[in-house]
């Protein structure tokens, strides 16, 4: 049995259980969850192993890089700029950023960029991974690419360039990386623990990941035997050139080694972002309300922020996706608490949402990372806080 350590208020025990339970029958090695209900925290567990290679347990302060969980916290910048008057997500890009106009993409509003209707989830001319860590030449090399789908026309998860793409985007707005931003605007005044660019001072303090394979391998599978209503998204896997491979084959080499310090101390904006779930939680608490008298968005640029801009079958995922301007809506698999929930998932699990109808603000972190449909650890958890909340 695994030791839970932290705080549960009365009425979530619930929170707790199914917590404990995904270490015991869900695959959880060290992970961490934590709840706000108006404004203030309800739920705040941890427990496991933080590094399985030395044996280090997870603390209280153990930091754990959360992929595209990442992207809420960017958006989050994104609407923060909106909201000061600096930025007008329904400008073209091009008046912030003038290069990004070649290739037919001077028309193309700042709001697509966000809602993954931009057509540029892919570079015809892979970046080295070197330079893409260092910003700059990715930057330029997106700037110079030409749509892949004509623009508005269809959306499809931007799985790696949006950080890129949204993140020049505050930087040239702002004069700071997104990193920075994010850190002085809105992790500094809520003293979250996250960070987009990790300082060296934090590495100890980051669990190790593990990766486990699905338990099925549909790509290996002979056609007839998968699921009809899989097959177009495993043919889509099998083909190198389609848009969900491509979408990831950014960088020679295509794989990206996120434990490595490299990476985590690089800035990317959709997919680095390192933290705490009681920061992920803590932050999108302050997005429905205050928390210890610090509101990030007023109710007027949140309505804005998580209108729905795109529904429907998604070109890289080649299932159906709901966003809206950088934050994803709540659907069939992943319903959070309520339909007018937003966040955002991260590879292997992690995820951060806020529902404003029930005052839910939610994180859960974790470093087992656990490929597809098998695994149900946080929709296991939001199960639970909705028996809570009724």
């Amino acid at each position: 049995m695994t030791t839970i350590n932290g705080e549960v208020a009365a009425g979530f025990e619930p929170v707790r259980e199914a917590f404990a339970a995904n270490f015991d029958q869900h695959g959880d090695i060290g992970a961490a969850v934590c709840v706000y209900h108006d404004g203030r925290p309800v739920v705040d567990l941890w427990g496991g192993i933080a590094d399985p290679d030395t044996g280090r347990p997870w603390q209280r302060d153990t930091l754990q890089l959360v992929y595209s969980a990442t992207k809420g916290a960017t958006a989050t910048a994104v609407h923060l700029l909106a909201q000061r008057g600096a930025l007008d997500l329904d400008a073209p890009v091009a008046k912030y950023w003038p290069e990004f106009a070649a290739n037919g993409k001077a028309e193309i509003p700042v709001r697509w960029l966000l809602s993954h209707q931009a057509g540029l989830v892919a570079l015809d001319q892979p970046v080295p991974l070197a330079d893409a860590l260092a910003w700059q030449p990715m930057a330029d090399a997106l700037a110079a690419q030409r749509p892949l789908w004509t623009p508005g026309t269809a959306h499809g998860y931007h799985g790696r360039t949006w950080g890129w793409l949204v993140g020049e985007v505050i930087r040239r707005v702002s004069g700071r990386t997104p990193g920075r931003f994010f850190a002085e605007e809105i992790a500094a005044p809520l003293g979250l623990d996250f960070f987009i660019g990790l300082p060296a001072s934090e590495r100890d303090r980051v669990s190790r990941m593990v990766y486990r394979e699905p338990n099925v391998d549909f790509t290996a599978l002979p056609p007839e035997s998968i699921p009809e209503e899989l097959r177009e998204q495993v043919a889509a896997w099998r083909d190198p050139n389609s848009f969900s491979n491509r979408a990831y084959a950014i960088t020679a080499p295509a794989a990206i080694d996120f434990d490595s310090p490299e990476v985590q101390t690089a800035e990317l904006p959709a997919s680095n972002g390192i933290g705490t779930a009681r920061a992920l939680a803590r932050m999108y608490a302050a997005l429905i309300g205050e928390v210890d008298g610090v509101r990030v968005l007023t109710p007027e640029t949140l309505a804005s922020a998580t209108k729905e801009q795109t529904n429907g079958k998604d070109q890289v995922l080649v299932a159906p996706s709901r966003f809206s301007s950088g934050y994803q809506l709540p659907t069939e698999d992943n319903p959070m608490t309520g339909q007018d929930s937003f966040g955002h998932t991260g590879r292997g699990g992690s995820l951060g949402f806020a529902d404003a109808e029930h005052g839910i603000a939610f994180g859960y972190v974790m470093n087992h990372v656990i490929g597809g449909a098998d695994d149900a650890r946080a929709s296991l958890l939001v199960d639970a806080v909705r028996r809570a909340l009724k």
